[in-house]
């Protein structure tokens, strides 16, 4: 369920002073929905809101959003979301992005996922998870496969000591560079959004903003600006990190060129790393025991937070990643030993004809541990959405239909109640 927090459970010097003398009175525009943030997250309530037939209004400070949202593998995963309300926002999501990646001309490759196994736990693990799945309703996209058939869904996996794996027909993939560039103009083009691109709002007391020199006024307000904690709402933030809340998490990445002779490695792969990072697994009873093995004989991994996967965009590049460093404040600077521990890994069961990379970066998006996103009502008529921990290209467009529906008051896909409850 989406977490509310109320700005009412601030401390008295926790509460942001958004009295009318902060912002100017003169309105130059209005619209019905301004949403602060052009990255995913944004991009998904601007849809959800234009399809209530509201005029939507985004404002991004950069010429195009170049966060979290373009930084990460591309991949729509259903297959790591547990089974329930999770897992079915996240195929709604897919069914969204199925719909509206062709309308912007975005490659979209419903390609699903192998999660291979070479080690008796990592196929204990599968097994029950496939058990643990019998009763779910999307039962039919997933498959224990053999090694024979795992040859047969990909070339690239390697077939040395190869027990089996987890097939799941669920998942896809774009290329989060192209998708994040294309979507405005389909937004603009369709259901008539408008963009603000170069354009920073810096002060927020409803139904105003205040945007470079300008002041609008909106019936509703959504603040979807990803790892920047500093510009509006600071204190909201802070108050949570100061109890063991939000955190900021900094990946590391790489990218090859396109691989020759057009060679694909058909689903995207991942491996016993991969068990422990997502909570569809968090039920499995051989998890321990995986965990355990990973910490004795791989300790590196954990203490980085490295989990490896590899997915291939429409041009043929593979995406490779990732790791996990926590804390307010990540340090800018990449180490080479986690790269070199992702390659090590992904040699391990992958074998492609060019693993010379390419391209190589980081990126950082926040996390409430413990919870799937933050959802705050800091002054009635401003929501704030934020710390989808990594799974915006999964979760976004379900997420926006059920909180678009609550604030707006309308019967959307999936909707559900707020929760109420307070992280600070």
């Amino acid at each position: 369920m989406p977490v509310v927090v109320d700005s009412n459970s601030l401390p008295t010097s926790m509460t942001p002073d958004y009295s009318a003398s902060n912002v100017s009175r003169s309105v130059s525009q209005s619209t019905d929905v301004a949403i602060v943030g052009a990255g995913i997250v944004g991009l998904a309530h601007a849809l959800a809101a234009a399809k209530q037939g509201r005029k939507v209004t985004v404002f991004e400070r950069n010429p195009y959003a170049v966060g979290a949202s373009i930084r990460n593998f591309g991949m729509i995963w259903p297959i790591g979301q547990p089974v329930g309300l999770l897992r079915d926002r996240a195929l709604r999501t897919r069914d969204i992005w199925m719909d509206i990646a062709p309308q912007a001309n975005i490659a979209i490759d419903p390609c699903g996922s192998l999660h291979v196994a070479y080690h008796s736990d990592e196929m204990a693990v599968l097994e029950e998870f496939i058990a643990a799945s019998h009763n779910y309703q999307h039962t039919s996209d997933l498959a224990l496969l053999t090694p024979e058939e795992v040859a047969e869904k990909s070339p690239a996996v390697v077939q040395d000591g190869l027990l089996g794996a987890l097939w799941s027909s669920t998942e896809a993939i774009v290329d989060p560079r192209e998708a994040i560039r294309r979507l405005p103009d389909v937004l603009h083009r369709d259901y008539g959004v408008e963009f603000h691109f170069g354009t920073v709002v810096t002060d927020v007391c409803h139904p105003l903003l205040v945007v470079g020199g300008d002041t609008w006024r909106a019936e509703h307000i959504f603040v979807c600006s990803g790892a920047d904690f500093e510009t509006l709402y600071p204190e909201l933030y802070r108050a949570s990190f100061e109890t063991g809340g939000l955190t900021k998490v900094k990946l590391q990445m790489m990218r090859t060129a396109p691989q020759p002779n057009q060679f694909r490695i058909g689903p995207s792969l991942a491996a016993g790393l991969t068990l422990t990072h997502y909570t569809a697994f968090a039920d499995c009873p051989s998890l321990p025991a995986l965990k355990a093995r990973i910490e004795h004989t791989l300790p590196q991994y954990p203490r980085w937070g490295i989990h490896v996967m590899m997915s291939q965009n429409a041009p043929g590049e593979l995406v490779i990643g990732d790791s996990h460093e926590y804390g307010w404040n990540p340090e800018p600077f990449d180490r080479s030993e986690i790269n070199r521990y992702i390659l090590d890994y992904l040699r391990t069961f992958a074998h492609v004809p060019l693993l010379d990379i390419e391209t190589y970066w980081n990126g950082v998006y926040a996390k409430l541990p413990g919870k799937t996103e933050l959802i705050a009502v800091p002054e009635p008529g401003v929501t704030v959405v934020n710390a989808l921990s990594g799974a915006g290209m999964t979760l976004s467009f379900g997420l926006a239909e059920e909180v678009v529906g609550q604030v707006l008051k309308t019967t959307s896909h999936g909707a559900v109640a707020m929760t109420g409850e307070v992280v600070v």
